[in-house]
């Protein structure tokens, strides 16, 4: 019940922040406009590939290939747009280097292939097909269209709007955005160690199961199944912390170029709130799968806060 209580109260606040940050309307300059068009174009393509290729191939992971790669051509396209400011320049290096790392460590999971449509699917839609209201053939491709293939392409898109947000601004770049980009980075870092520290614990895992070994024979920690070890003894999801403190990071550059409302609120907001709602429901929906899967992973849910690191799991 607290923990409802919690995600209540920030659904509340991430949906309040949407509204006050288009209280004021949207008005976008005719370059904003024209650059929006393009941007749309993309991601409608991108959408309507995902759609065809997932339903055909039966890999619904096509979106998940492209998700690292959208943002660094929606970043760079506003930048050209946007005569290359120097502002606009760093957003899109930061998110091609967040892209770079997204995509290396979605490469090495087997994503990726030759023959395009295929690659490991993504062990989330596996889990879904299964559920009931999603069996039938008509719903599960109705999700896919609307869910896998519109949304998460609109959302994409929505997460590198700051960028168009701030094309025409005036504002000089200072002090306060390259705080902001040492603050990106350091984001950006903590899901990098974050991953690789995740790849390394499965990596061996595995290595140690091949033998047809259950998780009881194995070698602690990896009998517990999950990772406790590094940043994820102190966080459920280092990793989410630093995706979500990316992109919301990002919006902080919007702040610095001074084009907000009441100092902080400005209609391109709503991407870094929906990236936090997305997480939201992602991290409940793999923790019920983890806490399904290990027995000790409730008494990690219970030891170990979700994201903000605040005391150190003692297994």
């Amino acid at each position: 019940m607290k923990k409802l209580v919690g995600t209540i109260i920030m659904v509340i606040i991430l949906i309040a922040s949407i509204v006050l940050g288009f209280i004021k309307g949207v008005n976008l300059a005719p370059n904003q406009i024209e650059t929006l068009k393009i941007l749309v174009i993309v991601a409608a393509s991108s959408a309507l590939y995902c759609f065809v290729v997932g339903e055909i191939s039966h890999n619904n992971s096509q979106m998940d290939k492209l998700w690292s790669i959208l943002p660094i051509a929606y970043t760079w396209i506003v930048a050209i747009k946007g005569n290359m400011s120097l502002r606009l320049v760093i957003i899109a290096i930061l998110v091609t280097l967040w892209g770079i790392r997204l995509t290396f460590n979605f490469a090495r999971k087997g994503a990726y292939s030759i023959k395009f449509w295929t690659g490991v699917e993504d062990y989330r839609w596996l889990v879904l097909r299964k559920k009931k209201i999603l069996s039938n053939k008509i719903a599960w491709m109705l999700f896919d269209l609307f869910f896998i293939s519109i949304y998460q392409n609109g959302l994409v898109l929505a997460m590198t709007l700051p960028a168009v947000a701030i094309m025409n601004s005036t504002a000089s770049f200072g002090v306060f955005d390259i705080i902001v980009a040492l603050i990106v980075l350091a984001f950006l870092v903590i899901e990098t160690i974050s991953d690789e520290q995740q790849w390394k614990f499965y990596s061996k895992k595995h290595e140690l199961l091949k033998d047809g070994k259950s998780l009881a024979e194995i070698e602690s920690p990896y009998n517990k199944g999950f990772n406790t070890t590094g940043l994820w003894a102190y966080s459920r999801h280092p990793n989410y912390l630093g995706e979500q403190g990316f992109w919301v990071s990002i919006y902080l550059f919007v702040i610095a170029s001074n084009v907000c409302h009441f100092g902080i609120f400005n209609w391109s907001i709503f991407g870094c709130a929906l990236i936090v709602l997305l997480f939201i429901g992602s991290s409940s929906f793999g923790e019920s799968v983890s806490a399904n899967k290990y027995p000790d992973y409730s008494k990690y849910q219970q030891s170990v806060s979700k994201y903000i690191p605040l005391r150190k799991y003692q297994g």
